[in-house]
């Protein structure tokens, strides 16, 4: 499977993966101090190479960082 290359505006590269059918990744590319972000994959595809660089930098934009997200403690472990 290849994973398709993306320059953001600000120049940054990512590389973009299609995790899912619902779910889209970009991975910063060494030299981009980014984290990594999740993001809704547009319904009209599911191939990140049929979209152009305006409507990646689109979906980038509307993401956040994954940093956060560690899972809440669960209720049923003993302390």
């Amino acid at each position: 499977m290849s994973y398709r290359k993306f320059k953001d505006r600000s120049g940054a590269v990512w590389q973009v993966r299609d995790e899912s059918l619902g779910r889209w990744v970009f991975a910063p590319e060494p030299g981009n101090l980014s984290d990594r972000r999740t993001v809704a994959a547009p319904g009209y595809t599911d191939d990140p190479f049929e979209l152009s660089d305006a409507e990646l930098q689109r979906l980038l934009d509307g993401s956040r960082p994954d940093g956060g997200s560690k899972r809440p403690p669960s209720p049923f472990k003993e302390p």
